[in-house]
């Protein structure tokens, strides 16, 4: 049949650019002492704003994994199968330090560059990123029993992608998954009812229900059961050392709205054998660090979403025409374009604060593990929840093209509430600040420090400050204004880090809006006389 019309008006596939292109990322990697890695970020970069790339993360989403429970011939095997393009994704990841591998690396901001390669590798595909940020966060849990750490760590920082069932010390790499919750506590988990009773051998047999458990396809779980002196950490090896299966089982896979391409699971201990992590009875104590590393990550792929989703919409509205004009020439929509950019840019600054932040706190500053205790929290409740509405945002920047699958917004936009719940959602996160600032004053105090760095250069900045100070000091129901306290702490954070750092068009603009009430309830409602174009470009994706 011969065609009816020729195809134009139409954008050509984002391709070819370089994802580590962003001027908000890269001076922060300078700012916070991981400049030396900036040819690996880019490297990644490249490699993330291909076709290739691109093509492995919808064939990981549209492939999803499936529970493999008996072989053949009716031997349990426990087994999740993956696409190749799945592993692929992992084995980019793992080769190039994005899981554990900073632990392992004493120079000064190498958990900074371990979060900007995350941060850009998280933008072809959200989901892979799970397991590779609980195997991150799993080292500062393990190494509160020494003796346990000194034989996995290495595996675990090891940059070698070793899938498969076996022994975890047979293999050359290990990947970590975590099993905390069940099905009548859920963030609560002290309300888990998973038993443990020790063993021969030093060990522990645990018995008890999981109701998620992320990666279970790792080859160790971090879980938490109630032990004779209370809830306690633990160490679940997928296979023995004897090479035979322990005894876990894993019952289903979870049917989710998003993360399609990463298996969830409920597992089943059944005298499960156990290593002990930490002291007996303080499960929680031990695993604080462990949440602390897996909330620093949700703000990062939150921060990576927005990422991708501005660049796909200031790249449709660049190639794309409408009533006479380029949609990026078009004055409304360059407010909302200038508008996402905002958004994304403070998300961007704040991720790589908090990660410095961490780096620091790991090599022993105080001041800045003090920082973090609060900080981290007053991210992970704000950054993850602004994702969904900006990813609706930059769907709708391209129209009903957006709406069809195979642009990968929808993707985009299933993925965006996901990291809002994961390790605690809004309220828990909430309240975990106000447990912070009552227990730790000396991270109120360095919260607040922070803030004030940037005092005196924006009227609306200090108007702003004050106002939060009031808001510290008032305690009557605190509570139940939890989530506006919590709200004014993120965006005091972000303007602070953005007047500070950014050029001045994007810092008044996101001062103004945020700060100084000269905005809607919508993206696209910024005041007028904003610098659209300057704000734009930086949110522009860069040929590779």
């Amino acid at each position: 049949m011969p065609p009816t019309h020729e195809v134009f008006n139409q954008p050509e596939p984002l391709e070819d650019f370089d994802a580590a292109a962003d001027p908000a990322l890269l001076s922060a990697l300078e700012r916070e002492e991981a400049g030396w890695a900036a040819a690996e970020v880019h490297e990644l970069g490249r490699l993330a704003g291909t076709a290739r790339a691109r093509s492995w993360g919808e064939q990981a989403n549209a492939n999803e994994p499936a529970l493999r429970t008996h072989d053949r011939y009716g031997h349990r095997v426990d087994e999740v199968d993956f696409h190749p393009s799945w592993h692929v994704l992992m084995d980019t990841a793992v080769t190039r330090g994005l899981h554990a591998a900073p632990w392992s690396d004493d120079r000064a901001g190498a958990h900074v560059a371990r979060a900007a390669k995350f941060y850009t590798w998280s933008q072809v595909e959200n989901g892979h990123g799970c397991p590779i940020s609980m195997t991150y966060a799993a080292v500062p849990a393990l190494r509160h029993s020494p003796e346990l750490a000194a034989r996995l760590e290495p595996l675990l920082t090891a940059r070698t992608y070793d899938f498969g069932l076996r022994p975890p010390e047979s293999k050359s790499g290990l990947l970590a998954g975590m099993s905390m919750t069940e099905k009548q506590g859920g963030s609560d988990v002290r309300a888990n009812t998973t038993r443990a009773v020790p063993a021969d051998g030093g060990g522990y047999r645990l018995t008890g229900h999981k109701w998620f458990t992320s990666a279970p396809m790792g080859d160790v779980f971090l879980t938490l059961a109630q032990a004779p002196e209370g809830l306690t950490c633990f160490l679940v090896p997928r296979v023995l050392e004897d090479g035979t299966r322990n005894a876990l089982t894993i019952q289903r896979i979870k049917d989710k709205l998003g993360n399609r391409s990463n298996a969830s699971a409920e597992l089943e201990y059944d005298g499960a054998w156990a290593w002990l992590v930490g002291e007996p009875g303080r499960g929680v104590r031990t695993i604080i660090e462990m949440v602390n590393g897996t909330r620093l990550d949700c703000v990062i792929g939150s921060a990576a979403g927005m990422r991708a989703g501005l660049v796909q919409a200031v790249h449709h509205a660049c190639h794309r025409h409408a009533f006479g004009s380029a949609l990026i020439d078009q004055p409304l929509m360059r407010n909302v374009l200038a508008d996402l950019a905002l958004e994304s840019e403070a998300a961007t600054a704040l991720m790589m604060r908090l990660a410095g932040a961490a780096d620091r706190a790991i090599r022993g500053d105080e001041g800045e593990a003090a920082f973090r205790r609060v900080a981290v929290a007053v991210g992970k409740f704000w950054v993850t929840k602004r994702l969904s509405p900006h990813s609706a945002e930059a769907l709708e920047c391209l129209g009903g093209n957006g709406y069809v699958e195979e642009s990968g917004m929808p993707r985009l936009f299933r993925e965006s509430p996901l990291n809002s719940i994961w390790e605690g959602s809004g309220n828990v996160a909430a309240l975990d600040v106000l447990r912070a600032l009552g227990r730790h004053p000396e991270g109120a105090e360095a919260f607040v420090a922070e803030l004030r760095r940037a005092e005196g250069a924006d009227p609306r900045f200090d108007e702003a400050l004050k106002g939060l100070l009031e808001l510290l000091h008032d305690t009557e129901e605190i509570e139940f204004r939890a989530r506006r306290l919590v709200e004014s702490m993120a965006l005091l954070l972000q303007a602070s880090l953005l007047i500070r750092h950014s050029p001045g068009p994007v810092a008044d603009a996101f001062t103004g809006s945020r700060l100084g009430g000269d905005w809607g309830r919508v993206f696209g409602s910024l005041p007028r006389g904003t610098d659209t174009a300057a704000i734009i470009d930086r949110g522009s994706p860069k040929p590779a």
